[in-house]
C-alpha cells in the first residue's frame, strides 16, 4: 500500500496536478489574506486556464508553448468582454475564434492542448463577464496567473529537470517487459493466440506513443545542451530498448509445428518457457527501479536459463539421435540464440542502472537522431491544405463550433443558471472521435453525479468554510492527478472541488449542484448527437489512409533492407528512419482499429478484413525485421538476382495493395507464378553450386551458409505470401467502396 502510495506521488500526473494546484491556491490564499480574494481568484484562473498547454518536451518549446497559450486565453477573454454588448458582433466573432482555436489542432499535440486552453477561456469568459476598465485588468490578472504557472512549472523542471525521461524510461521498459511475457505466453498449450496477438499489437500502439514522448524531450534536450552523463544513459537505455523490441518483432516462430514436434518432448519447450518469462521479469523489476530510484540488482540468473535450455537441447539430440532430431535441434538453436541475443541486451541496460556503472558506447547510433523527431514547424499552409471536408480536423472543427454556439444559445432562451457550464462541458468532452466522445460522455456524467451526492453529503455535516477550502485543495489535486488517467474518477474530484469552491462563496449551494448535473447532461449530450450526426468522422472513412501509410512504411523498410544485403557495410540513417516509420505506422494502424471497434456496429464497415490487414502488416513487419536483424548481426554472401527479383516481387505487390486503396484505375504488375518458382529455385540451388566450387569447406562454414540460405528463403517465401494475402484482402475491403 505504502509502495503505491509513493507510486502514485511520484507519478508524472500527480506532479502536473501539483503544480497547477499550488499555482492556483498560492494567489488564493495571499490575495485573501490582504483583502482581495477576486484578485486572487482570476489569477488563479489565469493559471487553471494555461496549465493544459503545458506538455512534455524540451525547455524551449515548453516556454514558448505555455506562453502562446497565455496570449490566447488573455486575449480570447479581452475580446468577449469587449464585444459582449454588441450581439451582432458578438456571434459572428464568437463563431470565428471556436472555429480558428479548433482548427490549430493541425500543429499536432501541442497545438491541440494550446486550442483547449483558448476554447476554455472562452468558455469561462461568460461567466464572469467585465465592463469598463475592469475589462482590461481581468485579462491582465489571467495573464498574470499564466505567466505564474510558468514560473512554479519552471520551478519543477529545474528541481527534478530528468525525473519525467526517467519516469517514461520506467514505462517504456514495463510495457516492453509486457510484450515479452505475452510471448512466453504463447508457449501455452491452450493458449488463446489470437486474443494474446490483440494484446501485443495493443501494446505496440502504448508504446508508440511513449516511444514518441522520449524521442521528443531526449533528443531535443541534447541537441539543446549537448550530450551530458545522464542524458547518454538515458539515451543508451532508450536505444537498447529499441533494439529489443525490434529483435522481439522479428523473431516469430511457428508455435503450432513447435508443439506438435515437441509434444512428447515438453521440457525444451518448458525451459524456453522459462527463460522468456525470466527475461520479462527482469525488464520488470528494473522498470521498479528506475521508477523507485533504487539500486538495481537482478533476483535471477539469465545465463542459468540459457544454461538449462541448452542441456535440454542437447538431451533432446540424445533421446532421439543426431539425425533424426536435425530438424528439431535447428529449431531449437534459432529460439536460443534470439534468447542470446535479448539477453545480451538486457545485460547493457542492466549495467547502466547497476552500481558500477560503465556507460555503453553508443558506437555511432547517436548519429543523426534529430532525424528521428518530428519537427517543430507551423506553415500556414498546412491550415489551408485542411480547409476541406476531407480533412478530419475541419470537420471536427465545424462539428464542435456548431455545436458549442446551440449550446450557449440553449443556455441564453432557456432558464439555466449556469449556461456557461454547458459550453464547458462541450469542450471538455466532445473529441475528433465517436468512440472516445462516447466514453468521455458517460464518464462525465457519471462522474458530476457521483461527486455531487459526495459534495451535498459532506457539506450537510461540515460548515466551517476552512475545512471546507482544505477539503477543496485536495479535491483539486486528487482531480488533476487522476484525469488523464482515469476521467471517471477526476470528473468526480473536480466536480466536489467545483461544489465546495461554490459552497464557499454562495449560500445556496443545494441549487447549483442540480443545475450543475443538467448542465453537464445537457452539454454531454449535445456533444454525443453532434459526434453521431454533423458530419461524424467515422474511422471506416479514415482506415484507407492509416493502411497505405503502414504499407507504404513496410515498403520502404523493404527496401533498405535489400540495399543493406546488396551493398554490406553500417547499417545507414535511411535505414533506420524506415524501421522506425514502420513501427510507428503499424501502431497507427492499429490505435485506428481500435477506435473502429468503439464505434456502432452498423459503422464497422468490413471491421474482419480491417483486422485481417492489420495482422497481415504486422506480421510482414516482422518477417521483414527479421531478415534485417539477420543480415545485421551476420555476415551474409553476395546477394544474388534471384533474391533481388523476388525482393521487388515482394515491393511491386505492396504497391499494387496501395494502388487498390487509392481506388487507382492504373493497371498493376505482377510477376508469373512460372517466373517466382523459377526463382526460388534459383536460389535453393545457388548455395549447394557455391559449395561445390568452394572445394574443401569448413564445417561451421557450411552450417552458416546452409543456415542464410534456409533463413532468407523462407522469409522470401514468407514475405511473397504475404504480400499476396495484403492485396486480395485489400481487394476485397475496397470493393465495397466502389
Amino acid at each position: 500500500m505504502i509502495s503505491k502510495v509513493k507510486q502514485f506521488a511520484d507519478s508524472t500526473y500527480f506532479t502536473n496536478a501539483l503544480k497547477v494546484t499550488i499555482s492556483a491556491v498560492v494567489p488564493v490564499l495571499l490575495f485573501t489574506y490582504f483583502g482581495h480574494f477576486r484578485i486572487g481568484f482570476t489569477i488563479a484562473l489565469g493559471a487553471f486556464l494555461t496549465y493544459p498547454s503545458d506538455i512534455p518536451s524540451n525547455l524551449k518549446h515548453k516556454i514558448n508553448g505555455v506562453l502562446v497559450a497565455v496570449l490566447i486565453v488573455a486575449s480570447v477573454n479581452l475580446i468577449i468582454n469587449l464585444i459582449n454588448p454588441y450581439p451582432f458582433i458578438l456571434y459572428p466573432t464568437l463563431t470565428l475564434l471556436l472555429f480558428f482555436l479548433s482548427m490549430i489542432s493541425v500543429y499536432g499535440q501541442r497545438a491541440t492542448m494550446v486550442s483547449f486552453s483558448g476554447l476554455l477561456s472562452i468558455s469561462l469568459a461568460f461567466a464572469h463577464l467585465q465592463t469598463g476598465w475592469d475589462i482590461l485588468q481581468y485579462a491582465g490578472l489571467l495573464l498574470s496567473g499564466g505567466l505564474f504557472y510558468l514560473l512554479i512549472s519552471l520551478i519543477f523542471y529545474y528541481i527534478r529537470p530528468h525525473r519525467y525521461v526517467e519516469l517514461q524510461i520506467a514505462q517504456c521498459i514495463k510495457l516492453t517487459a509486457k510484450y515479452l511475457k505475452l510471448r512466453g505466453d504463447l508457449w501455452e498449450v491452450n493458449s488463446d493466440r489470437k486474443e494474446i496477438i490483440k494484446k501485443q499489437l495493443h501494446l505496440q500502439v502504448q508504446l508508440n506513443t511513449i516511444q514518441e514522448n522520449i524521442r521528443e524531450v531526449l533528443i531535443r534536450n541534447r541537441t539543446a545542451s549537448g550530450s551530458s552523463n545522464q542524458n547518454r544513459k538515458m539515451l543508451m537505455t532508450f536505444i537498447s530498448l529499441m533494439e529489443i523490441m525490434e529483435l522481439a518483432v522479428s523473431t516469430s516462430f511457428d508455435h503450432n509445428k513447435l508443439h506438435q514436434k515437441f509434444d512428447n518432448h515438453p521440457r525444451v519447450l518448458s525451459k524456453y518457457q522459462n527463460l522468456a518469462y525470466h527475461l520479462a521479469a527482469d525488464l520488470k523489476q528494473l522498470s521498479k527501479s528506475i521508477q523507485d530510484r533504487s539500486k538495481y540488482v537482478s533476483k535471477r540468473n539469465l545465463n542459468k536459463a540459457l544454461h538449462e535450455l541448452e542441456v535440454a537441447i542437447t538431451d533432446y539430440e540424445s533421446e532421439i539421435g543426431p539425425v533424426q532430431a536435425s530438424e528439431g535441434v535447428f529449431m531449437l538453436k534459432t529460439m536460443m540464440r534470439y534468447a542470446e541475443k535479448q539477453v545480451d541486451k538486457i545485460k547493457v541496460l542492466e549495467r547502466a542502472f547497476s552500481s558500477s556503472v560503465i556507460l555503453y558506447d553508443l558506437k555511432g547510433k547517436d548519429k543523426d537522431l534529430e532525424k528521428f523527431i518530428s519537427t517543430q514547424y507551423y506553415p500556414v499552409s498546412t491550415m489551408i491544405e485542411n480547409f476541406s471536408f476531407s480533412s478530419t480536423v475541419f470537420r471536427h472543427s465545424l462539428r464542435l463550433t456548431i455545436t458549442i454556439l446551440i449550446g450557449f444559445l440553449i443556455g441564453k432562451v432557456l432558464p439555466f443558471q449556469n449556461a456557461y457550464w454547458i459550453v464547458l462541458t462541450i469542450v471538455v468532452i466532445m473529441r475528433q472521435g465517436y468512440g472516445l466522445t462516447k466514453q468521455r460522455t458517460y464518464q462525465r456524467i457519471f462522474g458530476t453525479i457521483l461527486g455531487g451526492f459526495i459534495a451535498f453529503g459532506i457539506l450537510s455535516i461540515i460548515h466551517d468554510s476552512t475545512i471546507i477550502g482544505a477539503l477543496a485543495i485536495i479535491a483539486m489535486l486528487f482531480g488533476f492527478s487522476f484525469a488523464p488517467s482515469n476521467y471517471k474518477v477526476g470528473a468526480t474530484f473536480v466536480t466536489i472541488y467545483v461544489i465546495f469552491i461554490y459552497g464557499i462563496l454562495t449560500p445556496n449551494v443545494d441549487d447549483l449542484i442540480q443545475y450543475r448535473v443538467l448542465d453537464t447532461l445537457v452539454g454531454a449530450s449535445l456533444s454525443f448527437l453532434a459526434n453521431y450526426f454533423i458530419w461524424p468522422s467515422w474511422e471506416f472513412l479514415n482506415i484507407p489512409v492509416y493502411l497505405e501509410k503502414s504499407i507504404k512504411a513496410n515498403r520502404n523498410y523493404l527496401k533498405q533492407i535489400s540495399l543493406l544485403y546488396n551493398k554490406k557495410g553500417a547499417v545507414s540513417t535511411p535505414y533506420r528512419l524506415a524501421r522506425k516509420h514502420a513501427f510507428v505506422e503499424i501502431g497507427n494502424l492499429m490505435a485506428s482499429f481500435q477506435r473502429m471497434i468503439q464505434e456502432p456496429k452498423s459503422k464497422q464497415n468490413k471491421l474482419s478484413q480491417v483486422y485481417k490487414l492489420t495482422v497481415l502488416n504486422h506480421t510482414l513487419l516482422s518477417s521483414t525485421a527479421s531478415l534485417g536483424t539477420y543480415i545485421q548481426s551476420n555476415k551474409t554472401s553476395e546477394a544474388s538476382e534471384a533474391f533481388n527479383i523476388v525482393v521487388n516481387n515482394v515491393i511491386q505487390n505492396l504497391d499494387n495493395a496501395v494502388l487498390l486503396l487509392k481506388q487507382d484505375e492504373t493497371e498493376s504488375k505482377e510477376n508469373t507464378v512460372e517466373e517466382l518458382a523459377k526463382r526460388f529455385s534459383e536460389l535453393k540451388n545457388i548455395r549447394s553450386s557455391e559449395l561445390k566450387q568452394g572445394g574443401d569447406i569448413h564445417e561451421e562454414a557450411f552450417q552458416l551458409k546452409m543456415q542464410e540460405a534456409q533463413l532468407v528463403i523462407e522469409q522470401l517465401i514468407w514475405l511473397t505470401n504475404l504480400s499476396e494475402n495484403i492485396v486480395k484482402t485489400t481487394a476485397v475491403l475496397m470493393s465495397s467502396e466502389r
